[in-house]
């Protein structure tokens, strides 16, 4: 049984990341993710309905229960801040998956959010 899944409803994302085994390192494999690539509009639509947000996010991470959640990543909008981030657009992407996976840890923003998403993007060697 497989405990995770990958989707897209845009025709363009990095597909060559290691999602699963980043998964596996952060939640655990027992741990049940479903993934989705999304445009603008499915991005700003899920953040209006979920956080009562106006905004097109770059990542949502919603936790479904203990063992279950999913993340959305907006690639239009990562390709537009990755620089700022001193990542490529595939490196910031990764890190926006990283970032949604500490987030369904149970991390808040923070200092110790900030060091896990570090030895992280180290670990995977995103850049």
């Amino acid at each position: 049984m497989t405990h995770f899944s990958l989707s897209s409803t845009v025709r363009s994302y990095p597909t060559s990341w290691p999602y699963e085994t980043i998964k596996d390192a952060i939640l655990g494999k027992s741990y049940t993710l479903s993934l989705a690539f999304v445009g603008s509009k499915r991005a700003q639509a899920l953040n209006i309905s979920y956080r009562q947000k106006d905004y097109v996010p770059n990542v949502l991470s919603f936790p479904l229960d203990a063992h279950t959640g999913e993340i959305f990543i907006c690639p239009e909008v990562a390709r537009k801040q990755a620089k700022d981030f001193n990542l490529s657009v595939e490196g910031y992407i990764a890190y926006l998956f990283i970032h949604g996976c500490v987030h369904l840890k149970g991390h808040d923003h923070g200092d110790t959010m900030d060091k896990l998403e570090q030895k992280f993007l180290k670990k995977f060697n995103i850049s």
